[in-house]
């Protein structure tokens, strides 16, 4: 029996490989709808994570479900935005957007429609037979982005997906994501060792030990949108979570 409003369950999840163990008894669930971000430093398996929940990786012990089944592709859409894109090279922007589509045999004009719409929606139009190398590191996100919500996924995973970016264009795309959020309510799970972003974006916040990683704390966060980086309250959460994680301010 799924618990009302609970999307995405993380029960005692354990990982090793090899000799090295990642995730030792993590737990924690995630709401329908809410925006939920993983913070926790460089190396401490927060990518293994989201890759369980995304049905990527199986746990070695514990489990995962999503609406009370295991990740799968048969049971779940799920859109994964990595940290490189992964866009391909050889298709326009068109063609990365619906590659989801076509891979799920959805009719041709359906797909068109779809593709259009996002490209729209994401800010891109006049650009939708530019292939991945004529456009911006930016623009890039954005094309990778609007292919994970092309399929209409159940839960949308990002993992860091914004590290690589100069300060004013991450904060740019940071606004826009929490704009398209806020319109589709999709329930997500953002990968992130920046507490700013972390506490920018989030409902809530699951911050992770070192490795092997386990749960230190819960944040729920608790401030108004749009927020601002400056504002009193966000500088007491930061300061609260930097405690948390024995990081300098």
């Amino acid at each position: 029996m799924v618990e009302m409003g609970i999307k995405i369950c993380v029960k005692n999840v354990h990982k090793s490989f090899g000799n090295l163990k990642v995730l030792n008894g993590v737990s924690f669930d995630v709401y329908d709808g809410e925006f939920l971000c993983i913070l926790g430093p460089s190396g401490c398996g927060k990518t293994t994570l989201l890759r369980i929940i995304g049905g990527l990786e199986s746990a070695n012990e514990g489990y995962v479900e999503i609406d009370g089944k295991e990740p799968s592709p048969k049971n779940h859409k799920i859109g994964y935005v990595p940290q490189d894109e992964a866009l391909f090279p050889w298709r326009t922007i068109y063609g990365n957007i619906g590659i989801g589509l076509e891979i799920m045999k959805i009719r041709r004009q359906e797909v068109e429609r779809r593709v259009r719409e996002l490209i729209e929606f994401i800010g891109l139009s006049g650009f939708e037979f530019y292939y991945p190398h004529q456009l911006s590191g930016g623009m890039r996100k954005k094309v990778a982005i609007a292919r994970a919500l092309a399929i209409d996924p159940d839960i949308l995973l990002f993992d860091e997906p914004f590290a690589d970016l100069d300060m004013q264009t991450r904060y740019i795309l940071l606004e826009e994501l929490i704009n398209i959020w806020g319109k589709l309510k999709k329930t997500v799970v953002f990968v992130t060792h920046s507490i700013d972003e972390a506490i920018f974006l989030a409902d809530r916040i699951i911050i992770l030990s070192k490795i092997p990683a386990k749960v230190k704390e819960t944040v729920k966060v608790g401030l108004k949108r749009p927020r601002n980086l400056l504002s009193d309250d966000f500088l007491r959460i930061k300061r609260e979570i930097s405690k948390c994680m024995g990081t300098p301010l």
